[in-house]
């Protein structure tokens, strides 16, 4: 990502901070291409195991195309969905960690490489998120083929 897409999500995702321009700053010059960002903001994070979340943004995608914006981790252990804010308050699946306000994730800056977490789906700076339900009815068709059904 580079352009223009790049800096409508960075600006996006800085616009989840108490101080955006502080936290920019400190973003870009950190050698890590991380920043914590708090959730509850502008986005809610549903954490998925990578076994259930590698299958569910399969029939995510074949569903709507291009769903909001998706984290791994480099072990590819967890993924995260970045949904609604409020969300997580109200998310009642098991399995799953819901993050939302009160709570902070490591967020990578996009476009550059960091040895924490990747964009799977990076932000394209409009705010588009993936829908709660589409998200649930996907990982109930990604359980049942991991289950064999």
């Amino acid at each position: 990502m580079g352009g223009a897409g790049s800096r409508s999500a960075i600006e996006w995702l800085v616009s989840a901070a108490d101080d955006p321009d502080g936290c920019r700053f400190e973003w870009e010059r950190n050698p890590l291409g991380i920043s914590l960002l708090p959730a509850g903001r502008v986005w809610d994070v549903l954490i998925l195991s990578g076994e259930l979340g590698y299958p569910t943004l399969d029939i995510l995608t074949r569903l709507m195309g291009r769903p909001g914006p998706v984290l791994a981790d480099f072990g590819d252990s967890r993924m995260g969905f970045f949904v609604p804010p409020g969300t997580a308050g109200r998310w009642l699946g098991t399995g799953v960690r819901a993050v939302g306000r009160g709570t902070w994730i490591v967020v990578p800056y996009p476009g550059r490489p960091s040895g924490a977490v990747r964009w799977l789906i990076p932000p394209d700076g409009t705010g588009y998120l993936t829908d709660p339900v589409l998200l649930e009815l996907a990982m109930h068709e990604a359980a049942a083929q991991l289950a064999g059904g």
